[in-house]
């Protein structure tokens, strides 16, 4: 595979599609899932792979990286697990969606 190739593959498997916002009501605050724009999703890929690949130790960070996107191509690694926590989160909080404004 080509390098952007690779680049675009990781972030959109890592990209999430759903997001929980805090929503304070009535004196409690709710998880409320809401969808997340493309651009922002990809964004927060980008930032999830590069976080991930900061976290591992002992390689030079081209390594890391390198690694981090292989993972993210796979199905595995720090960023691709950020991304199905938060969407468990919003399937677990989807009750509240209809507090969306």
């Amino acid at each position: 595979m080509k390098p952007l190739e690779v680049l675009e593959a990781a972030t959109e498997k890592v990209r999430p599609l759903v997001e929980v916002q805090p929503r304070r009501i009535g004196g409690a605050t709710y998880q409320i899932p809401t969808e997340v724009e493309h651009d922002k999703g990809i964004a927060l890929a980008i930032r999830w792979i590069v976080t991930a690949s900061r976290k591992k130790k002992g390689a030079p960070m081209v390594q890391k990286l390198a690694g981090e996107f292989a993972d993210a191509v796979n199905k595995t690694g720090g960023a691709y697990k950020k991304r199905e926590d938060m969407h468990r989160m919003a399937e677990a909080n989807k009750a509240f969606s209809h507090l969306k404004w």
